[in-house]
């Protein structure tokens, strides 16, 4: 048995579990939802199936799963760079902003993923559950900074209409990242977060152009 198995089997339940989730990102990436087989899953994690079904009580369940951590990750990706700056309201969304439209957030594999499950999504009710639940979570995130963002210019906004601008902000966001994932090699270097940043502000009312630092 390799180093690298041994090495497996200490692992705790959760490590396990999330080699088969990392392994079924990989293949769903690759192959598809459909085309991710439980056997290709083992094999990429270098377990049986067997433990698969230890784990997960069906496919679908670790399909679900799969997902969710994906669309989770995008989110706290999203979210890493504001642990490490000090900035005021507007400059904590701009950053916000523009690393959604960057890598590791924005990138082919990232988008080849969210269009994989897409199908599944709109045909599975727990899918559709997983979809809203993450769709809420990222939009929430991105809701209370644009609400500190305009309480700072001394603009606050109701309930409901801090709903419809995180809604169409959020929009503008998933519409660059799909299109800078699929097809990155037609956009300049810094053009689709600039793009992001002048499009959000303009929604906002705010310049955030000149609130983040372009690396």
């Amino acid at each position: 048995m390799s180093p690298e198995r041994r090495k497996f089997k200490r692992a705790s339940a959760e490590e396990r579990k999330e080699a088969l989730i990392e392994a079924t990102l990989e293949l769903v990436a690759e192959k598809g939802v459909r085309g991710a087989t439980v056997r290709d899953i083992a094999e990429r994690a270098d377990v049986t199936q067997g433990l698969i079904r230890h784990y997960f009580s069906s496919k679908e369940e670790l399909m679900t799963a799969a997902y969710e951590h994906h669309m989770v990750r995008i989110t706290d990706l999203t979210s890493a760079p504001l642990k490490e700056i000090s900035a005021d309201a507007s400059g904590r969304l701009a950053a916000f902003v523009s690393a959604s439209l960057r890598p590791p957030v924005m990138e082919p594999t990232a988008v080849a993923l969210w269009a994989g499950f897409l199908n599944k999504v709109q045909q599975d009710a727990h899918m559709r559950q997983i979809h809203q639940r993450t769709y809420d979570y990222f939009r929430h995130k991105l809701a209370e900074m644009i609400a500190a963002a305009l309480e700072e210019a001394g603009r606050p906004a109701s309930p409901a209409r801090l709903h419809h601008l995180a809604v169409a902000c959020n929009a503008v966001i998933d519409g660059l990242w799909m299109e800078g994932g699929a097809l990155p090699e037609i956009f300049a270097e810094d053009e689709l977060p600039k793009i992001g940043l002048e499009s959000v502000g303009a929604i906002l009312g705010l310049n955030l152009e000149n609130k983040v630092d372009q690396p």
